[in-house]
């Protein structure tokens, strides 16, 4: 049963998908990875999704972030219908409006921390706001390191350079794909924090995928995905309480 909040900040959405579906192969080999979702994500909240694997979390966070083709239903990312755009404006959209944060960190061996960071910004042939940029680096603490280059810098490092790179455009949304995956916890905790700092302090909006009960406690909610569909939603979630809801679901991903 769906947890519906009984107070909640009315503010702008960011992202809707409606009645969104993806479906691969027919016939024998039909899988759906997404039954029929609607859900939105609110400006300046950070909404982390979880589920069992096989759930559908990653398909509906990249059908959303313009990553992934849909089989049905919509996509907005502002006033922005998804569908309704041809390859390059997709690509324009994904550069200008969404920032990205992957598991791996994604960043070119050879330019700085600093290049990193502005990359997308250097490609699309856009001078850099230099104030947010600059106020980016200091929350995410490095100043000090924005001449080294990716293999000068511990995993933690690159992946807060990596969070600065996604906020550094000032983009309408972040996703997150298992962004501290690859990280111990100290560091995972470090990067977290960043990416809540982002929402409080710099009125990010943040879309994260994760299967880590802790991290998702970095949210304002989590919905939980099964089968393709969204079966609940938790309001300020602690790590235990996201624990407990997980081990309800049996090994196929099905409530139990």
């Amino acid at each position: 049963m769906i947890t519906t909040p009984t107070a909640r900040r009315a503010t702008a959405v960011a992202a809707r998908a409606a009645e969104l579906s993806k479906v691969y192969g027919q016939g024998e080999t039909r899988v759906v990875a997404l039954d029929h979702v609607t859900v939105n994500f609110h400006q300046g909240e950070y909404t982390a999704i979880m589920g069992p694997s096989g759930s559908g979390k990653s398909t509906l966070m990249h059908c959303v972030a313009g990553l992934d083709t849909f089989t049905g239903g919509s996509v907005r990312i502002g006033d922005t219908e998804l569908g309704s755009l041809k390859d390059k404006q997709l690509t324009r959209l994904r550069r200008d409006k969404i920032g990205f944060v992957f598991q791996a960190f994604n960043l070119l061996p050879t330019l700085t921390a600093l290049e990193n960071i502005t990359l997308p910004m250097d490609i699309a042939g856009r001078k850099p706001d230099e104030e947010w940029v600059r106020r980016v680096i200091d929350r995410v603490g490095l100043s000090d390191r924005l001449g080294h280059r990716p293999a000068q810098l511990s995993g933690g490092q690159q992946q807060r350079v990596a969070v600065a790179r996604a906020l550094a455009s000032r983009p309408e949304i972040v996703f997150g794909d298992e962004p501290t995956g690859n990280l111990d916890s100290r560091s995972g905790a470090e990067v977290l924090g960043f990416l809540r700092s982002s929402v409080r302090e710099l009125g990010q909006t943040v879309v994260m995928v994760t299967h880590d009960p802790v991290a998702a406690s970095y949210a304002d909610r989590v919905i939980f995905l099964v089968d393709g569909r969204i079966v609940d939603e938790m309001i300020r979630p602690t790590a235990d309480r996201v624990l407990d809801r997980m081990k309800e679901f049996d090994g196929r991903g099905r409530t139990i």
